[in-house]
């Protein structure tokens, strides 16, 4: 292997590991993807058992 084809890889490698980490860290501080539900408190709308085995 010649010089050049080593430095090419080990540029071409070094690019792919900054790639990978800069795309982790704009995941990590980019806006938000995730669309669930607003959910909080819920009220309760159950019946409320009369005897304590709960039947």
């Amino acid at each position: 292997m010649s010089i050049s084809k080593i430095l090419k890889s080990i540029i071409n490698g070094a690019m792919q590991v900054i790639s990978y980490i800069l795309g982790a860290v704009s995941r990590i501080f980019g806006p938000r993807d995730d669309d669930y539900p607003a959910t909080g408190v819920q009220p309760f709308e159950g019946d409320i058992a009369n005897n304590k085995d709960g039947y």
